[in-house]
């Protein structure tokens, strides 16, 4: 399990609370109090990630992810500030942030794609429930927009922004985004792309020192490891984590990716404590069968559809070997109320 600076995320609260949304219930849920964070605090990634989750589903305003990212401060970013800062190109800078990416508030991963006459740095993202998905790809391009503002900015550059891509279909809101953004936006590509002109990333930043910069990439690499975080239950987290999506579950490798791991380092993980995916997706998948079959009154083919299974038979056969009877009966024989 990783952990990061909790100053993302409070960056994102007070730009929310900024921008007219309320998100002190959020926080309750979580017993959190923004005024009583520690700036200096970290917090595990699953955490974080959970709490952004719920955030995207009481947001009144589709566009508020969009703008929160002008709330972030370049100096937010700790020793990789200075290290992008002290980088000779905007390319290397570039070059050096998806090396230390690991040090930013993303949980979408960075990339960089390169073409003819203009590259993109690509953001992919993670998969989410519907609205956590948009919420989290709009406050990763707004605030890695930002990022490549203020080093336009502090540095004197001429960084233009030619146009970005979205990775989903054109919402109602659509003709606010270029506005918002500030270029050309097109929707329904893979991943998030921020395309610049190739001679601008050549562009030699005046505060390049090769000296300084290797100081910043010690302490960079430093701040990376106190990432590393192995408090708790591996398994117990993934549990909690797949309690968040409501349809279809992500899978092995993009839970994975959710926790900040290499997929087979998941399975070896859960290995050592005895565990496994498939067994923890099942079951998170079982307990969210009782309580549709007890709070709904939908057909046990809804049910496996909402479940995430290619047929009822697939699912009666699961809850069978799960429960020793078939959902019908166990909607029949178990009172509505029982706590599960």
């Amino acid at each position: 399990m990783s952990s990061r600076s909790i100053l993302g995320l409070n960056y994102i609260l007070r730009g929310l609370l900024a921008l007219g949304e309320d998100v002190s219930p959020v926080l309750a849920e979580f017993g959190l109090d923004l005024d009583r964070l520690d700036p200096e605090a970290r917090i595990l990634r699953d955490l974080e990630l959970a709490i952004h989750i719920r955030i995207a589903e009481v947001i009144k305003d589709p566009l508020s992810a969009l703008r929160v990212g002008t709330f972030f401060g370049f100096a937010g970013y700790g020793p990789l500030t200075m290290l992008l800062a002290t980088s000779d190109t905007v390319y290397t800078a570039i070059m050096t942030g998806l090396r230390y990416q690991g040090l930013t508030y993303l949980f979408g991963d960075l990339g960089f794609l390169p073409g003819e006459a203009a590259s993109a740095l690509t953001i992919r993202p993670l998969q989410l429930p519907e609205r956590a998905y948009r919420y989290r790809v709009d406050g990763e391009l707004s605030g890695t927009l930002k990022l490549l503002l203020d080093m336009r900015q502090s540095m004197g550059l001429n960084i233009d922004v030619l146009h970005i891509d979205i990775p989903y279909a054109a919402p109602a809101q659509a003709a606010s985004y270029p506005q918002i953004l500030g270029c050309q936006v097109e929707f329904g590509s893979e991943l998030t792309r921020i395309w610049v002109a190739n001679h601008d990333l050549q562009a030699r930043l005046p505060s390049a020192d090769a000296a300084a910069h290797h100081l910043y990439r010690r302490l960079c690499d430093d701040a990376l490891q106190q990432t590393s975080s192995h408090e708790g239950d591996l398994s117990a987290r993934i549990s909690r984590y797949l309690g968040l999506f409501r349809g279809s579950f992500p899978s092995a490798a993009e839970t994975a990716r959710a926790f900040a791991l290499q997929e087979r380092s998941l399975r070896a993980q859960l290995a050592r404590e005895n565990s496994c995916f498939r067994d923890l997706l099942e079951q998170e998948r079982m307990r969210r069968a009782r309580q549709l079959l007890l709070d709904k009154k939908d057909s046990v083919e809804a049910i496996a559809h909402e479940l995430g299974y290619a047929e009822a038979a697939s699912f009666i056969h699961a809850f069978v070997r799960h429960h020793q009877t078939t959902p019908a009966r166990f909607r029949r024989q178990t009172p509505r109320g029982t706590t599960l």
